[in-house]
């Protein structure tokens, strides 16, 4: 088990549609790096799914499709597009999870309802707009369960998941366990960072996850549900984070 913290670490590790038609897009300033601007937009892929994209100066170093957690796209999201795209000079796309109900408060927000071939297909999308190549997968929440499915896409070099739910009770088909897209040939490599408070993804779950091969787990006992990536929320753990993310940038170099 990796265990996340400063000063805590085992060495044992714990253990798809592309893109048509025209793209319309929505230009927006966005803070200087150094003496030129991040390009941000607004754009919407050929299936009608708004997304954020962020262009870095210059020729990016990597790609990254970023998932949000259930409540969607919104300034958050934004921003951390563009300082991923700031601070490591990657193309950055954000698809919104929820197309057409963005309206919808969270308690009507039905993971469930959300297809893989059209939420995968959407991330392969967002992966060829970003005009680079390798391009990993980051999510959050559900939104971490879509980036252990885009693991087997094969569009993507490498997949994050925070937190992202295992095994979930909406299954059917058309949307099945995350779990096992994880065992189909040519899964990208996981990184997985779990939380031991984490009432959505309990323990167990985790434990079947590091069982899979190319997967590691970096596990930090205290994290609640959503530690890491909103600072508003009562759960987030600085230095848990600071941490998480410091093992994200090395595993995405």
């Amino acid at each position: 088990m990796a265990t996340g913290g400063a000063g805590r670490h085992r060495a044992d590790s714990f253990l798809a549609a592309r893109l048509g038609g025209r793209l319309r897009r929505r230009l927006r300033p966005a803070a200087p790096l150094a003496d030129h601007p991040l390009l941000v937009s607004r754009v919407t892929l050929s299936s009608g799914t708004p997304a954020e994209l962020v262009q870095p100066p210059g020729d990016p170093v990597r790609g990254l499709v970023l998932v949000p957690d259930i409540m969607g796209l919104r300034p958050l999201f934004d921003g951390m597009c563009a300082r991923l795209a700031e601070e490591h000079g990657w193309a950055v796309c954000a698809p919104e999870p929820f197309p057409g109900r963005e309206h919808l408060p969270i308690e009507q927000r039905d993971i469930g309802s959300n297809d893989d071939e059209a939420v995968l297909g959407d991330l392969v999308a967002a992966a060829d707009l970003l005009d680079v190549e390798p391009v990993a997968v980051l999510g959050f929440c559900q939104g971490g369960m879509w980036a252990l499915k885009a693991a087997s896409t094969g569009r993507f070099d490498r997949a994050v998941a925070f937190y992202g739910l295992l095994r979930v009770p909406w299954a059917r088909p058309g949307h099945a366990q995350p779990l096992e897209f994880l065992t189909r040939p040519g899964t990208a490599p996981v990184l997985a960072i779990a939380g031991g408070r984490d009432l959505l993804v309990p323990v167990g779950d985790v434990d079947a996850l590091a069982e899979i091969p190319g997967v590691e787990v970096v596990f930090y006992p205290e994290g609640e549900h959503g530690f890491v990536h909103d600072p508003a929320r009562s759960t987030h753990r600085p230095d848990d984070a600071a941490d998480a993310w410091r093992r994200v940038l090395a595993f995405l170099a």
